[in-house]
């Protein structure tokens, strides 16, 4: 019973709706049939996605609908992707060898990135940037300048080129290029205006079948923007700061210990220039602004050349910058970081030692590497009040050990720049400093958020992992002066700087 049941159902079903079933297999049987013609149809009767787009864009607009019917008559050829030129395919030779082929896409890295160009003179430039590293190792990139006046643009000046590595091999996936440009007469004489142009050429490096150049327009002269007299008169600065990229989460107590001491040190005619690559947080800011107001710091962003790898946050581009932006505003150029304190001993001045080292174009400056983590017991409950050179004073006596030097310039006599020294200089370096100048170093103390005493001492000297260590409290004596010299300069503002 209960079967007969379920088919009088079915029937009933079938019987209820037997007009849509009529009409859907009709439908379906319509459909069939269209499909099966539309493959015998011509290609220029078929309908493609990019038809019914087009439809729908031109829907509301009769004239549109008119013209994509006309075009729609006549037949269009679908491209076909052609062989480039530059990506052979394999060959099998009649020798029976079968030749493989290589296919390039995209660079390795750029050819050229600059971050400055600067006039070195009336016939001189210097052009400072980054360039692939593989491309100088293993290839002859070459540069060429051209200078093209501005009201005769048809007759572009040619100047001869030559390149200065000065990052000594130290780049990564690019390295520091000084280019440096030398025209046989003045250009820009009538101070009309112009550009300055680049020409770099891979001259086969990387890939020996091609010479690819590129044309960069590195510097513009609006009409009398040229001030020939900069390269002659008194520089604006007795002494200048090129700081070094800083990075990371610097501790601002540090930094305000550093600018007030060095200023202070170098005077009212001294200029400081710091590079900010992602070390000057907001705290770090707000040390720098009062110095800033006072116009002895100039603070540069330069954050976007990390998307360029070079050697330690490219540094080397960075003071090579700083050489040439500044080359005739100081007499004299220092470089060293911030966590260095250069020292001039008493009886002395910063003035009285430079002008006793005037005949060279370069000095070096010895080291004094100070223990960063041990203060004196004297200190005991009262060290988060003292300022980091004023409480560490364990010298590092280690014997027979070759340390860094940081060092000065006169910048006119430079050509490019590194870190501990420049080997592009015209002039006489010296390394003789000892007794009448010298930086103490603090290492590791500016990248600490936290209180640099870590263990207390009343020894005088002491061992420590096979290092002696002896007091020196040079800098402790100093630090008095400088926290006066701060209060009289910028007032209380800083009183509250955190580590």
């Amino acid at each position: 019973m209960a079967k007969d049941r379920e088919r009088r159902m079915y029937v009933g079903v079938i019987f209820n709706y037997a007009a849509e079933l009529k009409l859907f297999l009709s439908a379906l049987l319509l459909l069939c049939a269209l499909a099966t013609l539309l493959q015998f149809l011509p290609s220029r009767f078929t309908l493609s996605i990019s038809d019914l787009r087009s439809c729908s864009a031109t829907q509301d607009s009769p004239s549109s609908a008119l013209s994509a019917t006309l075009h729609s008559s006549t037949p269009t050829p679908t491209p076909t992707p052609s062989p480039s030129p530059y990506l052979p395919t394999d060959q099998l030779l009649p020798n029976g060898v079968l030749r493989r082929s290589f296919h390039p896409y995209g660079a390795a890295a750029y050819n050229f990135i600059t971050m400055g160009a600067y006039r070195g003179g009336l016939q001189n430039f210097a052009i400072v940037g980054l360039a692939s590293k593989p491309l100088h190792v293993f290839g002859h990139p070459t540069y060429q300048c051209q200078w093209i006046p501005r009201l005769q643009p048809s007759n572009p000046i040619n100047a001869s080129a030559f390149k200065i590595l000065p990052d000594w091999g130290y780049g990564r996936v690019y390295t520091v290029v000084v280019v440096n440009c030398t025209f046989s007469h003045p250009v820009n004489a009538d101070n009309q205006g112009g550009k300055l142009l680049l020409y770099a050429s891979t001259s086969g490096g990387g890939d020996r079948n091609f010479n690819l150049t590129d044309t960069i327009e590195v510097l513009t002269e609006s009409p009398g923007g040229m001030n020939a007299s900069l390269f002659t008169s008194r520089p604006k600065y007795d002494y200048l700061y090129c700081g070094s990229s800083l990075y990371g989460n610097l501790s601002p107590q540090r930094v305000r210990e550093w600018l007030a001491y060095h200023i202070r040190l170098f005077g009212v005619r001294s200029h400081f220039v710091i590079h900010d690559a992602g070390g000057v947080h907001e705290e770090v800011l707000q040390v720098l602004k009062p110095w800033m107001e006072l116009g002895y710091v100039t603070l540069q962003d330069i954050r976007e050349e990390e998307r360029f790898d070079g050697y330690y946050h490219n540094q080397f581009m960075v003071v090579n910058d700083c050489l040439h932006r500044y080359k005739f505003m100081a007499r004299w150029m220092f470089f060293f970081d911030i966590d260095e304190f250069i020292y001039v001993p008493p009886k002395n001045t910063i003035k009285s030692v430079l002008d006793s080292l005037s005949e060279y174009s370069q000095f070096t400056i010895e080291q004094m590497p100070m223990n960063s983590k041990t203060c004196l017991t004297e200190d005991a409950g009262r060290t988060y009040r003292k300022w980091g050179f004023e409480k560490l004073v364990y010298k590092d006596v280690k014997r027979g050990i070759r340390r860094d030097r940081k060092y000065a310039v006169q910048p006119r006599r430079v050509y490019a720049t590194g870190v501990h020294m420049s080997e592009n200089v015209d002039g006489k370096t010296t390394h003789k400093t000892e007794g009448i100048i010298k930086y103490f170093h603090y290492h590791g103390t500016i990248a600490q958020r936290r209180e640099p005493c870590r263990t207390l001492s009343n020894l005088t000297q002491f061992n420590l992992e096979d290092t002696p260590f002896l007091m020196d409290t040079t800098m402790r004596l100093v630090a008095p002066a400088v926290k006066r010299f701060e209060l009289k300069m910028i007032g209380t503002r800083l009183q509250s700087t955190r580590q």
